[in-house]
């Protein structure tokens, strides 16, 4: 009678079996081993065998591993109380730093987390580098066309949308609140790199820019190597764009801005901060008005640190009929003659939130009459006005000399009359030009230190108040209009007080 035949795989079941049932079983197989390394005559033959008995042991373990894995992923699925579309809709509300750390706890969860509506939201901010190009892309690649908002880049402090680290343009240099000089790039470069590089956001426009499609909001912070087309070209592929944040990047203003108005014709909200406070004057007229018929739902404009003439500042804030937050904080060449009549007619009557701090060429005068423009019933909806500067406001003849408490800006007044608004007008000691050093030891940490981005008041109430005294009615120019760009036509206002806009 012939022996059936057994298989080989039941054949090592049965040796697997024999093998892991001996009691200790670690002694023992040392002591066989031991003894089939002596029966081997050549030291060759002795080191294969040792070598195949590591692999074996290897194998083992790592079947063991897998096996433990498998058997606990059962185990949590069994347990684990919410089936796998609760799963993921808990998993989506995570930020991106505890959606990994969820990932990583067991396969059950690793498989839930690979799904696109979890990565809806990418926020990869960090205070120290420690994302690179591949893993933005395979998150954007994991959202694909449920992108709704892409945060990047490097921050050591708050981010904009909180309470921003504070920039200013002095009359010596341009600085930061923590003493890193902006216009020293070598020194930048060393304090804010970043492993991200311009083909981070290449994803965007892959296949067809489906990933872009549908993004919502897109803040980047302190890329260095970002320029200007890998920005542009990122932008051209997110049409659906309400929310753009740029800040420390080493891109021009007016590329960036004809991109914004040529591709995000649904922008609400633009933030943009100058990687070298007070010397990016590219910016033109026709770009200027290009961005208000290209943007017309813009409600918050922002750009600090660059160089804005007034007459161009007075297009884009008369430009947008909707704009509610103004900041235009650390710019270099407003005077405040933009200011005359905007709150009159119907531009500049919906404005809540007025920033120009630390604008180093804002008159006392322009603040005065602006002032006196809100006492005589303009800007209705105005809730929040800063005008602090740490050298003083420029007076009338040469804005070299600097006014600190000047008598003739009526914020006591506006005070008692609008007790709705906020003014925040902080100014240095009287009769002296503060230094560099002066202003980051004492002024670091003020409790008032400018906010970046102030939420606008909703219908249950606001937060702001402001104020100004007298008649506001001239609408001369600024004294820089001579830097208009040539063989551009600058439209002056109607009746109506409006900008005349090329549609």
């Amino acid at each position: 009678m012939e022996t059936p035949k057994v298989s080989i795989p039941q054949q090592m079941d049965d040796l697997l079996e024999t093998f892991l049932g001996f009691s200790d079983s670690s002694f023992s197989i040392d002591l066989s081993l031991e003894r089939l390394l002596e029966s081997r005559a050549r030291d060759s033959d002795k080191n294969q065998l040792i070598e195949n008995a590591l692999k074996l042991g290897s194998s083992l373990l790592e079947a063991g591993k897998r096996s433990a894995r498998r058997r606990a992923s059962k185990h949590n699925s069994a347990v684990w109380a919410l089936p796998p579309d609760l799963t993921i809709k808990v998993f989506s509300m995570l930020d991106t730093q505890s959606l990994c750390y969820a990932a990583a706890t067991c396969s059950m969860f690793n498989k839930c987390a690979m799904c696109p509506l979890c990565y809806a939201d990418i926020d990869l901010i960090s205070s120290v580098p420690k994302v690179n190009n591949v893993v933005v892309s395979t998150m954007i690649q994991r959202a694909g066309k449920n992108l709704q908002s892409l945060k990047l880049g490097i921050l050591s402090g708050p981010t904009a949308s909180g309470t921003s680290r504070s920039i200013f343009y002095s009359i010596k240099n341009s600085v930061d609140s923590s003493g890193f000089a902006w216009n020293d790039k070598r020194a930048r470069q060393g304090k804010e790199s970043s492993i991200l590089t311009r083909s981070c956001l290449t994803s965007l426009s892959a296949e067809g820019g489906t990933a872009g499609a549908m993004l919502r909001r897109l803040h980047l912070y302190n890329i260095d190597r970002m320029d200007n087309a890998a920005l542009c070209t990122a932008l051209s592929a997110c049409p659906s764009l309400l929310d753009l944040e740029i800040v420390g990047l080493h891109v021009e203003l007016r590329q960036t801005l004809e991109s914004v108005s040529a591709n995000c014709h649904f922008m609400e909200r633009l933030f943009f901060e100058s990687s070298k406070t007070g010397r990016d004057d590219s910016l033109k007229t026709p770009t200027c008005v290009d961005l208000v018929n290209g943007c017309p739902h813009l409600t918050s404009l922002a750009l600090r640190g660059f160089k804005l003439p007034d007459y161009k500042v007075r297009i884009l804030v008369k430009g947008f009929r909707k704009i509610r937050f103004v900041d235009f904080s650390t710019s270099y060449s407003i005077t405040g003659t933009f200011l005359r009549n905007l709150g009159s007619g119907s531009s500049g009557s919906s404005l809540e939130v007025l920033i120009l701090r630390d604008c180093m060429h804002l008159k006392e005068v322009e603040v005065a009459r602006f002032l006196a423009s809100v006492l005589a019933g303009d800007f209705k909806l105005l809730r929040h006005i800063d005008i602090s500067n740490r050298e003083g406001l420029a007076s009338e003849g040469d804005w070299i000399e600097r006014c600190y408490n000047s008598s003739l800006i009526p914020i006591k007044r506006v005070l008692e009359e609008r007790p709705e608004i906020c003014i925040l007008a902080e100014f240095p000691s009287e009769g002296s030009f503060m230094e560099i050093e002066q202003i980051i030891d004492s002024d670091v940490n003020s409790d008032a230190s400018l906010p970046s981005h102030i939420s606008i008041p909703t219908s249950d109430g606001s937060l702001f108040t402001s104020s100004s005294d007298g008649s506001y009615n001239s609408d001369q120019g600024s004294g820089n209009e001579d830097s208009r760009d040539a063989a551009y036509v600058f439209y002056e206002e109607s009746s109506a007080d409006e900008v005349e806009l090329a549609l």
